[in-house]
């Protein structure tokens, strides 16, 4: 019987919820590797919502829930019925999940989502974050090792490279890693990688991504 695993989702959409690509990537390695697999999302409205042709913020209001329901086929329940005790490890795809995109480290962690990834942590079970999603085992685990890509923009792609050096001032590692690999921190077992955040090609994503599912899985 394949692992147990939770995947948190932080709506629909790369500008106001979880990015597409890297969601479905997640699914379609977990899926590779035979995981059964639960998904999840906060019931709360999105901090705000934005028109994806246009790239402004709309007057629209939509629901986290809701919108993350879309990626799952329907298939998805609310982050307040997650138990711990029936999973082998968890994934997070981050907006919504945490106020980093307006307040940068001195951002705030949805209560529910800081609940679940201290219930992992306690039941010293693996969690898998990417792209910007590591800042949020930052703020919840202090002194934590976690990489978002490099720490400097010298060959332009890593055009948000200064989220490292962010998520060092608040007491934790941040580990150089390209977009093919991940950073496995195994005393808190926390392997993340930085996707989207490296300017590079849909596929080199795809299988950065499946890097960090394996490593989560053998955690497991």
């Amino acid at each position: 019987m394949g692992k147990r695993v939770a995947v948190v989702l932080a709506g629909c959409g790369v500008f106001d919820g979880s990015e597409i690509h890297e969601a479905s990537a997640v699914l379609v390695h977990l899926s590779r590797k035979g995981a059964q697999v639960k998904i999840f999302a906060p019931n709360i409205e999105q901090m705000h919502v934005v028109d994806h042709f246009k790239g402004n913020p709309t007057e629209e209001r939509r629901n986290v829930l809701v919108e993350s329901a879309r990626l799952a086929r329907g298939d998805i329940q609310d982050l307040a019925e997650f138990a711990v005790d029936q999973f082998d490890g968890g994934f997070g795809v981050a907006k919504n999940l945490c106020s980093w995109a307006v307040d940068g480290n001195k951002c705030t962690v949805n209560e529910q989502v800081k609940a679940t990834l201290q219930a992992f942590n306690q039941a010293k079970k693996p969690i898998g974050l990417c792209c910007i999603s590591p800042v949020l085992a930052a703020k919840v685990f202090p002194g934590c090792e976690v990489t978002v890509g490099k720490d400097n923009n010298e060959d332009g792609r890593f055009p948000d490279a200064e989220t490292a050096s962010a998520i060092q001032e608040l007491g934790c590692k941040h580990i150089c890693k390209d977009v093919n690999e991940c950073h496995v921190d195994a005393s808190n077992k926390i392997v993340t990688t930085c996707a989207f955040m490296c300017k590079a090609p849909l596929h080199e994503i795809f299988d950065g991504i499946g890097v960090m599912v394996a490593n989560v899985l053998e955690l497991a």
